[in-house]
């Protein structure tokens, strides 16, 4: 994780530690292992004890392996999103707009609950729109500051497995993803006109303008809160 994303979010350092601690001596009991005690103050070594597989935990969603590149050019038939007629100087009002329904949003009683088993709850979606507004500030920044960048690849399947998006606190990620639309609006508002046709490109080869890359993430916005039974008008 970039040290953008721990600069916005503090907490997320304390969770990597917590998450590379887990990696130190540790024993799989469902594979028979025993190994030391828990706790040797002799030898002044720890072990961290992983419990057996939960047979229930929910299943991973099928990655979405989607090039989402064609909103720019035709209508999103899930969403209604049609990128030609965003106005990329308005981003900041609409990516605001975008991100104020997650709130109320995260503070359903059901916002940790999977519709089904395959599909994000609210909260995992909520988790990942408030990364998304991150990753794409960044971006846009690169845009800005370099000559036609090449972004970092950023699998947001298995990032959601390694930051443990099911296991977050709600209330904490309507904060952050609060923030982060702050962070995200603030980089749209300072584009220059001279800016917009600045390019950049993912490492599939994909390449970006700064005004089709904020059509592009405003989309992803709009089409998650759909996701989540939300209809902006």
């Amino acid at each position: 994780m970039s040290d953008f994303f721990q600069l916005f979010q503090p907490g997320l350092r304390h969770q990597q530690e917590q998450r590379d601690l887990e990696k130190i001596l540790v024993v799989d009991e469902d594979n028979g292992g025993t190994g030391p005690k828990p706790l040797d103050l002799d030898s002044g070594s720890v072990t961290l004890r992983r419990p057996a597989a939960n047979p229930s935990a929910p299943v991973e969603p099928e990655p979405d392996t989607k090039d989402w590149t064609w909103v720019l050019d035709e209508r999103c038939p899930e969403c209604g999103f049609v990128g030609s007629e965003v106005d990329v100087h308005q981003l900041p009002t609409l990516v605001r707009q975008a991100a104020a329904p997650w709130a109320e949003v995260l503070a359903r009683p059901t916002a940790t609950t999977r519709p089904s088993p395959q599909v994000w709850s609210p909260l995992e979606y909520g988790c990942h729109v408030r990364d998304v507004l991150l990753i794409f500030a960044e971006r846009a920044l690169m845009i800005r500051e370099q000559d036609d960048p090449q972004f970092p690849n950023w699998d947001q399947d298995a990032t959601a497995i390694s930051e443990r998006y099911a296991e977050q606190e709600p209330a904490t990620v309507a904060e952050q993803l609060t923030t982060a639309a702050m962070v995200n609006a603030a980089v749209w508002e300072g584009v220059s006109a001279e800016e917009w046709p600045r390019p950049g490109r993912r490492s599939n080869g994909s390449v970006f303008t700064l005004e089709s890359l904020g059509r592009y993430f405003l989309h992803d916005l709009r089409h998650h809160l759909v996701d989540v039974g939300v209809q902006l008008d």
